[in-house]
């Protein structure tokens, strides 16, 4: 078999709990000579259970890793915690594996834990070794444990005992017409195409033995050894963020795994905003570890000082981890000793948070307490020790209450708007509803012309940070896409907090106006009862709202599978025990969340009042007077500066003002341009109206006048054809865009202004005429024509017909401050492209012929000299 150059990989021992993982893990430590005598569980004394918590109670809590040799290999070996309620510490080292190794107890063959473990490393795409141990005790044959494994796992769980040769290459020919081809022809398959099943997954190797006896450790090394292919690492730097400890001193370690590149000390890590020095890399072996210089690709290592990791966090070309598959579905009360502040308390407790993020503790404001997830009644045990060994506070948690979840079923616009005095900001969000088990999905379709990308980014960073609340329970959201539609910001008063407000509030007003449904987790069972009894475990399955597939025969049992409410499930596993007399078996595992099957008895006993939650409120800020003022969510739309994204305006049969107290009429407009431009001339012709049945019966007649006002140089030198031609000629580009404007304005009867900044053209006293109908304006000496277009949107700018054609951040500002609409030169530019699509089409149809573009009968108008 050829060899790569890089030879480490990650290599991780899965199990049911009390399988005999950690006693595996300690005859493979002391197989490869990294221990000199084998350490006991029941002992306390193992070198990868190494915390007090663990060696009290016999289970491994936290995953601990220990470099070992096999061959060429050097393999970074990762014990992951085998109990039900600690999924979370397992699912976060699966992240990083390259192989992992199933360990299955010869006594009590595939359980239900281990079937969980199973999906998740199908889900992560591991690569899987399969080793049976307790041997010297199980009461079953090779042969019978091989069948359980590939009805309960897979079918290609294939014996790789030195005396199941031939059935094995058999097996593995019949996964490819070429293996089979080749093992016709030389009765084996060889080792490279075994190593290439293997790694593909479709070959999932089994071997026996006794972790405690040494029976069969030997061999299962050889067959890593044999099979084991490690991936072309490239050189570019990667690493990722799989776990968040902290040492005996009280440092903080962040545990990682280099997929890229080399790292060394004293080199610089940069993620998210920040950049901090590594001062140590410490490769551990249980409690222990070495200090070293440098780590190449596939390695692991800690890292103490880091402030700003998280678990999942990716570095270099390395992406961030998707969300766990797995999730607490109870959340506890955490009371407190009397005396203590809980708000003094909740930041010590986050520090537990960060090694294990799926704790989401949180403070409810309306009840004023602590809460926490958590997988059960085991881990509700360890927590209470933790938070004694380290803050030195003796609390009490509660039984716990199912942790529910809420998401919605159709698509909504939710407005934030943050305007206090001095600060500005708006958010416009669309929530749409995702399959179930999506989570939350983000996401920007913003044009950066509307809103900055620094911006954008800030939204992005605010809606992932905060676990954002229903308004059916109080419980967090999920299965939705949330994507930043539209925004915006002051140049002078918005700051980041202001965007955090703005995003909050636009979340939550657009659940107020979605249609809420709730969730509830849901648990695959599996239940074994004699024939007799099955009738009796059908009912109670539909008392407990559950579904199950049609009842199968196993071994003298009858085999019952389903799914219920994890609600209506607690303690049923000692009634099976109890009606069956012991000879029932009933196994559940997280099967995600799905609707509620008593939804209106559940948002009664919440009593969740959304608009009394004054942390989590619907409501905007908005500015008058000098001062800021609270609307309430149900009428934001009619305040709010930007327009929605989803509902078009309704048809309006003169120009209204939409922004509040402030009114403009026809007749103040017409004489505010006569002022400026004298009497105003209508365009001789205009584009004809299209015969649409649908706009003949839903749509009345739109407004006849309508305003746009181009910062003209800022047009020229934003559109390429024009800034070309001023190069050479400045005037000739002038008078391309007024021929381009005053055909625009003709054709679409909007009264166009062209304003021109001459504002640096020594004793200029500014100019106004009018070009084939459109208004052309250049300024005084001593006017900008920022300030023109600023003055004149103060006194037009009230009617919402009225648009500013530009990209200069400065005019679009006090665009805003005027309430006016805003175009950026370029989005105006393929505006302009549309209409003189349809003059030219217009223009044939009139002429019975098809014309060339506008630009050729331009240019030739200009050549003839008309």
């Amino acid at each position: 078999m050829e060899h790569r150059q890089t030879k480490r990989l990650c290599v991780g021992l899965l199990a049911h709990v009390d399988a005999g993982k950690t006693t595996l893990a300690e005859a493979l430590l002391y197989e490869t000579g990294r221990l000199r005598a084998i350490g006991r569980v029941d002992h306390g004394d193992t070198a990868m259970d190494y915390h007090e918590i663990e060696r009290q109670r016999g289970i491994t809590v936290f995953a601990s890793q220990a470099p070992v040799t096999v061959g060429e290999f050097s393999l970074t070996l990762l014990d992951t915690p085998g109990h039900v309620d600690f999924s979370a510490e397992t699912e976060r080292i699966l992240q990083v594996l390259d192989y992992a190794v199933m360990v299955v107890s010869g006594i009590d063959g595939v359980q239900a834990h281990t079937r969980t473990l199973w999906k998740l490393s199908e889900h992560y795409n591991i690569p899987t070794f399969v080793f049976v141990t307790k041997m010297d005790l199980a009461r079953h044959t090779r042969q019978e444990l091989t069948e359980n494994l590939q009805h309960e796992l897979s079918e290609r769980c294939v014996d790789f005992s030195p005396d199941a040769l031939a059935a094995r290459n058999e097996a593995l020919a019949m996964c490819g017409e070429a293996l089979l081809e080749t093992y016709l022809q030389t009765g084996i398959v060889g080792d490279a195409e075994t190593a290439e099943l293997i790694r593909s997954r479709e070959v999932f190797p089994v071997c026996f033995g006794s972790g405690l006896k040494l029976e069969g450790v030997r061999g299962f090394l050889s067959t890593l050894e044999r099979y084991l292919l490690c991936p072309d690492r490239p050189r570019t730097f990667g690493a990722k963020v799989f776990k968040i400890t902290h040492d005996a001193q009280g440092n903080r370690l962040t545990h990682l795994k280099l997929t890229g590149g080399s790292l060394r000390v004293r080199d610089t890590l940069c993620c998210d905003g920040f950049e901090e020095k590594i001062s140590q890399l410490r490769v551990y072996t249980g409690a222990r570890f070495a200090a070293v210089e440098q780590l190449e690709a596939g390695g692991v290592c800690a890292i103490p000082g880091l402030s700003a990791t998280r678990s999942g966090q990716g570095f270099g070309i390395e992406a961030a981890s998707k969300p766990p598959v797995l999730e607490p579905v109870m959340r506890y009360r955490i009371a407190l000793p009397e005396g203590t502040d809980a708000r003094l308390t909740l930041p010590k407790l986050k520090q537990l948070e960060q090694e294990d993020p799926q704790l989401h503790l949180r403070w409810d404001s309306r009840l004023q307490q602590i809460r926490v997830g958590l997988m059960g009644a085991v881990q509700v045990e360890i927590l209470k020790s933790l938070i004694a060994e380290r803050f030195d506070l003796d609390v009490e948690i509660d039984s716990g209450r199912v942790l529910y979840k809420e998401t919605i079923e159709n698509t909504v616009e939710g407005v934030g708007h943050y305007e206090p005095l001095r600060h500005y900001a708006e958010v416009h969000l669309i929530l749409e509803p995702l399959p179930r088990g999506s989570g939350l999905v983000f996401g920007t379709r913003c044009s950066e012309n509307v809103l900055d990308r620094n911006w954008q980014r800030l939204i992005m960073t605010h809606l992932a940070e905060k676990e954002h609340l229903g308004v059916l329970t109080g419980s967090p959201i999920t299965d939705m896409r949330i994507t930043l539609a539209a925004g915006r910001a002051h140049l002078k008063h918005t700051e980041g907090g202001d965007f955090r407000q703005a995003t909050y509030r636009a979340v939550r007003q657009g659940l107020m106006q979605a249609q809420s449904v709730l969730l509830e987790p849901w648990y695959a069972f599996r239940l074994e009862v004699p024939p007799e009894q099955i009738g009796r475990a059908i009912t109670d399955i539909r008392a407990k709202s559950g579904s199950f597939d049609t009842p199968e025969e196993l071994g003298g049992m009858t085999l019952l599978r389903g799914r219920a409410p994890v609600s209506t499930l607690s303690g049923y596993a000692a009634e099976v025990a109890a009606y069956t007399r012991g000879r029932g078996r009933f196994f559940c595992e997280p099967d995600g969340y799905d609707l509620c099957h008593d939804p209106a008895q559940v948002i009664a006993a919440a009593s969740y009042a959304p608009e009394s939650d004054l942390d989590n409120t619907p409501d905007s800020v908005f500015c008058a007077h000098g001062g800021g003022f609270p609307v309430k969510w149900n009428e934001v739309p009619s305040y709010m500066h930007l327009e929605s994204v989803l509902k078009k305006p309704a048809p309006v049969e003169l120009p209204v003002l939409r922004r509040r107290n402030l009114h403009i009429d026809e007749r103040e407009l017409q004489a505010i341009m006569e002022r400026e431009f004298g009497p105003i001339r209508r365009p001789l012709y205009h584009a004809p109206r299209k015969q649409r049945v649908e706009e003949q019966i839903t749509l009345p007649e739109r407004p006849t006048m309508k305003y746009l006002v181009v910062d003209g140089y800022n047009v020229i030198f934003a559109w390429k054809e024009l800034a070309e031609l001023a190069q050479t000629d400045l005037e000739a580009a002038r008078q391309q865009l007024m021929d381009l404007l005053a055909n625009y304005s003709a054709f679409t009867r909007t009264e166009t202004i062209l304003v021109f900044d001459a504002y640096r053209v020594k004793g200029g006293t500014g100019e106004r005429f009018d070009y084939h109908g459109l208004h052309v304006a250049y300024t005084k000496e001593t006017e900008t024509g920022d300030a023109y277009i600023e003055r004149l949107c103060h006194d037009i700018g009230k009617n919402e017909m009225v648009r500013v054609v530009t990209s200069d951040n400065l005019i679009r500002v006090s665009a805003l401050r005027s309430g006016v609409l805003r175009t950026s030169a370029a989005e105006f530019g393929k505006q302009l492209d549309e209409v003189y699509g349809e003059l030219e089409d217009y223009l044939a149809a009139m002429r019975g012929k098809k014309l060339g573009s506008i630009g050729e009968n331009m240019e030739a108008k200009h050549a003839d000299g008309a």
